[in-house]
């Protein structure tokens, strides 16, 4: 009998001691193993394509590891903010297109007409013009220039406003709806401060591209996006 129980002691400690080494084991493994949401993501199609096309240490690899940057460059559409002489105190108005074309829209509120309307406009509303008038396609009887430079689709949605602005302005008159009032409202619409409008047309512009430190371009806000 003691035979016996000596053996079955024996015999449970081995077995013990193989259940002890098997956990180790398994413990070992499973600290070693990643867990589930360690293991490395499948790369997009994207990351694949360009890591294929530039290699591990190409450009675009760089490009698809960092955020894009804002560019500073020019873009290829314009409003050119412009004063001429006249036969009173000048005119306001603006030039804008595309960089890379010669022709140029010109938009700017002036009287319907010829020295009456002009006349009656410092006393009353008189019905404008939202075209170009006489001089304006003239260099020689350019004043003063402020050119702002727009990418493509702020272009789009700066070009459209100007459209609908000489749509919505039957009338004129020298103190209130005038030719720098005009200007200033798309010039605020593209996010650049303007100066009060009763300044000569000359004046006006140069203040305009002073008080805006001579920035050559502009963004729309991200609520006009």
């Amino acid at each position: 009998m003691r035979l016996l129980a000596g053996i079955g002691v024996v015999f449970a400690s081995v077995t013990l001691e193989a259940g002890i080494s098997h956990a180790q084991q398994l413990a070992a493994q499973t600290d070693q193993a990643p867990l589930q949401q360690d293991k490395p993501r499948k790369p997009s199609s994207r990351q694949a394509v360009a890591a294929a096309v530039a290699g591990p240490n190409g450009p675009a690899s760089e490009a698809a590891a960092k955020p894009a940057r804002r560019s500073s460059v020019k873009g290829p559409y314009y409003v050119d903010f412009r004063a001429r002489t006249a036969a009173s105190y000048g005119h306001a108005f603006i030039w804008y297109g595309k960089t890379s074309e010669k022709q140029v829209e010109v938009a700017g509120l002036h009287p319907a007409g010829d020295v009456l309307p002009y006349v009656l406009g410092h006393l009353t509303w008189v019905p404008s013009e939202t075209g170009a008038s006489y001089g304006d396609l003239d260099e020689q009887y350019l004043t003063a220039s402020y050119r702002v430079y727009l990418s493509e689709a702020d272009a789009k949605k700066v070009f459209a406003y100007i459209k609908h602005l000489q749509a919505t302005s039957p009338l004129w008159n020298a103190e209130t709806t005038n030719c720098t009032a005009f200007i200033g409202r798309i010039a605020n619409f593209m996010g650049l401060k303007a100066p009060f409008h009763l300044l000569k047309p000359e004046e006006y512009v140069n203040q305009l591209r002073e008080i805006n430190g001579g920035r050559q371009t502009a963004q729309l806000a991200a609520s006009d996006q």
